[in-house]
């Protein structure tokens, strides 16, 4: 493979002759032009080699094209799959990146504000008087870039310079709390985009890794592929587009090991986390591609591979912007351009070689034989003791480069408009894009959620094996101490009791049971929506019914096993009407769960909240207090007691077959009740209103599952 490159700096053109068959070891010299001197300087050899890359089939078509005035030759092989990374990226379809003025402001905490006097912050809270808002503290300032089609941009800096600030504004993914100022503009090919048609473009690789832990590699990106990629690819396509990307990035050999949870579910090693988290940005082939950090916790040879993928991608025109820190000297040689960020403000912004000349006209040169990232990173960095020395270098760092003639250029490039162009591309449409900005349609993605959900309940031993377990061991256990009641006053207290107690542990069972089903997945279920993989409304259907057989099977083994060791009223017919109200407890304290796991932010607040809400539902169910002695300021709530309606339908169920004779009254001087009618009518229960607990009881499942979506549609609100 021979390369021969001229890159004049000074005015941004360059020119490039790539003949290849074949990445093999290869060693280059590059030779530059900077301000009417030139430079010969020997390049580190590496080895390129991707699946990518291999040889082309006698049908791939080789186009050659000339550019302007450069008679540069580009080879251009026609992708024979959806996704595919081979060849040039056609000249119309490439991006160029810019932003300019983009301010960035976040909360900062107030002394002031704990020290303010109760009688003022009332008088805020009743009044429409305008209170003070929280100081806010200057994040990014006033900073402008610009990231062209095919160059791999590297933006550097030390810890809390703002590179991952940088990025989410980049990216429309400013966290709550954070506000990026109004006149920021942000522009694809000098045309301003919104955070709709920027996310249609873009891939967002994030820092912290999230993913489902029951799922395994090769599931979880063929769940991507199918929500990602356009709803008229065919699936034979995505999943040959799964297995491309598993090749590419060496996840072949954990392609069907479960992902895990570090510290609870062993599973993939840190660095084919990080890495599993790269291919599922890049199933599209996405031709602006953001990374947060891509190479944290690898090693320096996977490090060294993701950074070829993405130089790779870069070459085919491609426009890549990443966060890095410290990067070794090996990976500094395959940046195009980089961006130093120090305090908030731009250091500089250009190629390695011309932040070479910028430092050494500061007076402040690299050394011989450094790293210059260790360097520029050093220089730019808080060192304690010395806060205001390093603050008054960096100052005069970043107001050198403002007035430089790099700066000059790069914010020309910014303000430019789409029409002035020396190459006017518009932004072309998607294909397979919805007005709303998904990919798939509703019906694929209620599909994609129902097989996850689905998948992550079957691998869970946790929520099946032992679920079924307990529940037979816990009706068991009641089973044995009502083992065999008569129908005497004693049976007739202890026959109540057990009924009761059939709703009491069908309730707290299925709510602790589900409590964290939402508010466990909610980091993992927000960075998807933000990312439109799927609706609010599909994820929850999706969700609720792959767990629907289980909360089936539950109230089944539990009433199967009890029902008969206590002797109940005998007959199929009881034992069903039993069974069916049984199952329609377990269903609407689910729903209960759903509501309080949406409604909640964390596992520890859905525990905390949990027990202290089911209580006064309990109270109003008829055992513990009379349904005739409610107050009345409490009557409407006990109108949402499940527990009511299920111990009504019960108690009908047992004793409204029951005739007057049938209870044995074995002692005298003991008020004995002498039919179920006269039972009933102690609980102040009618055989009338059985129909109607029932009906209540599907109202209830129905109102706390819309309450569990809307909530949950609350929370994707307030992240977006």
């Amino acid at each position: 493979m021979t390369i021969n490159t001229d890159d004049q700096y000074g005015d941004g053109e360059s020119k490039s002759t790539i003949s290849s068959s074949r990445c093999e070891i290869y060693e280059c010299t590059w030779r530059l032009s900077y301000e009417s001197r030139n430079y010969d300087f020997p390049v580190t050899s590496y080895r390129y080699s991707s699946s990518s890359y291999q040889d082309q089939s006698m049908d791939d078509a080789l186009n050659t094209t000339l550019t302007n005035d450069k008679a540069t030759l580009i080879q251009v092989w026609k992708p024979k799959s959806y996704g595919s990374v081979k060849g040039q990226i056609p000249q119309h379809d490439r991006l160029t990146y810019t932003w300019k003025e983009i301010d960035v402001f976040g909360e900062a905490p107030s002394d002031g504000k704990a020290r303010e006097p109760f009688c003022t912050r009332l008088r805020h809270c009743c009044t429409r008087q305008r209170k003070d808002i929280n100081p806010r503290k200057h994040l990014l300032k006033n900073v402008t870039g610009v990231a062209r089609s095919g160059e791999l941009l590297a933006v550097m800096g030390s810890s809390g310079a703002g590179k991952t600030t940088l990025l989410n504004a980049l990216a429309f993914r400013s966290p709550p709390g954070v506000k990026i100022s109004p006149n920021a503009v942000r522009a694809l090919n000098g045309v301003p985009v919104n955070a709709e048609q920027l996310r249609a473009r873009c891939a967002y690789v994030q820092q912290d890794d999230l993913f489902i832990p029951s799922l395994t590699t090769r599931e979880h990106l063929l769940f991507q592929a199918l929500l990602r990629m356009g709803r008229d690819v065919p699936a034979s396509v995505k999943q040959h587009r799964v297995q491309e990307v598993l090749q590419e990035l060496s996840l072949v050999k954990c392609a069907d090991t479960i992902i895990g949870a570090p510290g609870r579910i062993k599973g993939l090693s840190g660095g084919e986390r990080k890495r599993l988290a790269f291919a599922s940005e890049t199933l599209t082939d996405p031709h602006l591609l953001l990374c947060d950090e891509p190479t944290s916790g690898l090693d320096s040879f996977m490090a060294h591979s993701v950074l070829q993928v993405l130089k790779g991608m870069a070459m085919k025109g491609k426009t890549i912007i990443l966060t890095i820190h410290q990067p070794s000297s090996e990976l500094y040689c395959l940046f195009d351009k980089i961006l130093l960020v120090a305090e908030g403000r731009v250091a500089f912004l250009g190629s390695p070689y011309q932040s070479a000349e910028f430092f050494s006209q500061l007076g402040i040169p690299c050394p011989p034989n450094y790293n210059p990232a260790d360097f520029y990173v050093q220089m730019l960095a808080i060192a304690p003791a010395k806060e205001s020395e390093c603050r008054d270098t960096i100052k005069k760092i970043c107001d050198s480069f403002a007035v430089s003639p790099i700066a000059r250029d790069v914010l020309e490039m910014a303000s430019v408009s789409g029409k002035g162009l020396d190459e006017p591309y518009l932004l072309q449409p998607m294909e397979g894009v919805g007005s709303t900005g998904y990919r798939s349609s509703w019906w694929t993605q209620f599909y994609c959620i129902l097989w996850r959900s689905w998948l992550s309940v079957l691998k869970d031993p946790m929520l099946v094996k032992v679920r079924l377990l307990q529940t037979a061991m816990v009706a068991t256990l009641i089973g044995s101490i009502y083992f065999g009641q008569v129908l005497d006053q004693d049976g007739v207290m202890n026959i109540n009791g057990s009924l009761f107690l059939f709703l009491t542990n069908m309730t707290f069972q299925n709510v602790f049971a589900v409590i964290n089903v939402f508010s466990a997945e909610l980091p993992v279920f927000l960075r998807e929506k933000r990312s439109r993989l799927y609706r609010v409304d599909t994820y929850f259907l999706g969700k609720t019914i792959a767990e629907l057989p289980l909360f089936i099977a539950v109230p089944f083994v539990f009433t199967s096993i009890t029902y008969p060791m206590i002797g109940l009223q005998p007959g199929v017919s009881h034992y069903l009407t039993a069974l069916f109200i049984v199952t329609l407890v377990a269903n609407v304290s689910t729903s209960f769960g759903y509501l309080i796991s949406c409604a909640s932010s964390s596992i520890s607040m859905a525990l905390s909240v949990g027990p202290p809400v089911v209580i006064p539902f309990l109270i109003f169910g008829g055992f513990f207090l009379n349904s005739a002695s409610v107050p009345s300021y409490f009557k409407y709530l006990s109108y949402l007691s499940w527990f009511r309606y299920a111990n009504e339908a019960l108690l009908i169920n047992q004793w409204s077959t029951v005739a007057d004779g049938a209870i044995e009254c074995t002692r005298a001087n003991v008020t004995c009740p002498r039919s179920g009618e006269i039972i009933l009518e102690t609980f102040n229960f009618r055989v009338e209103d059985f129909t109607l607990d029932i009906a209540c009881l599907f109202a209830l499942i129905i109102l706390f599952r819309l309450g569990a979506l809307f909530c949950l549609w609350l929370r994707s609100r307030s992240k977006e």
